[in-house]
């Protein structure tokens, strides 16, 4: 935000929950008064019952570009997505769409299914594929299933064809803020604590209310799944946070592992040095 009024720029979003307005305060989006302090893009902008990707991410940010292009506005992108920075600068596999009637039939015959069952019936369509992923990662095996029962092509098959991503040989400033683990560790607690007091739990039981299917991503943000157990009875409150603190602790350890190997050519830097380091090379 203080690049953006130093600069002339505008706040894109570059964090896949971020997007599905359904999950304001959970997923950290942010708040009214924050985004009416300056110009904020592609927050909320997603209803949680679409399956929103990577590719339709680098599709809206490639149309936000060129309007910020002609008004003479920086884009400031901010996220914790390392999959939309990728897509962004590198391009991403040339992933065909699957039609919506054929996920719908599929995914309601596999309700109730095992995941080890489906894991067997890709195993038998496309065993590259099968291969690759572990038999108990439900939402992979399917996206594969479905892109088989869709083009008759194995998922693999497509994910040597990249296209360019809009950033591509776009002179940027990659910078990834690296807290000290410990310290990150502890504000992530505090702040799942406070996402409650907020009203986290009430948006998860709205969302809850919609009768979503559970594996689209809405429904997997840090934190949903414990709460929904939660408003269900089977799990307590406390075990609810606990649960969603650890996911989020987890998934902030993995966010360091893919930037040491899947984001060549960034900065990492202190967040205390952080803006001191963007205001000059921006300004430079």
């Amino acid at each position: 935000m203080a690049l953006a009024r130093d600069f002339g720029g505008v706040v894109v979003n570059a964090d896949s929950m971020q997007v599905y307005r359904d999950l304001r305060v959970l997923t950290a989006r942010p708040t009214l008064e924050e985004e009416a302090s300056g110009p904020h893009r592609l927050y909320g902008h997603v209803d949680g019952a679409v399956n929103y990707s990577a590719m339709r991410y680098a599709s809206d940010v490639a149309a936000l570009l060129e309007e910020l292009r002609q008004s003479g506005q920086l884009p400031i992108l901010v996220g914790g997505t390392g999959l939309y920075f990728k897509a962004l600068t590198e391009g991403f596999s040339a992933m065909p769409p699957v039609p919506e009637a054929v996920r719908a039939t599929f995914r309601e015959r596999a309700e109730g299914v095992a995941t080890e069952a489906l894991h067997a019936e890709l195993a038998a369509r496309d065993p590259e594929m099968a291969g690759r992923l572990r038999a108990s990662d439900r939402m992979r095996i399917m996206r594969a299933i479905e892109v088989h029962l869709a083009t008759g092509r194995s998922l693999a098959s497509f994910q040597g064809e990249r296209e360019p991503g809009p950033l591509s040989g776009v002179e940027t400033l990659r910078l990834f803020v690296s807290p000290e683990r410990e310290a990150v560790r502890a504000a992530i607690d505090r702040r799942f604590e406070a996402m409650i007091a907020r009203g986290a739990l009430d948006e998860v039981e709205r969302l809850k209310a919609r009768g979503l299917d559970p594996l689209l991503p809405v429904m997997r943000a840090h934190g949903v799944p414990g709460l929904i157990a939660s408003l269900d009875g089977t799990i307590s409150l406390e075990e609810a946070i606990r649960r969603g603190q650890a996911d989020t602790r987890a998934y902030a350890k993995r966010q360091v592992t893919w930037f040491r190997h899947q984001m060549a050519g960034w900065e990492a830097v202190a967040p205390q040095e952080a803006l001191g380091v963007a205001r000059a090379r921006l300004a430079s």
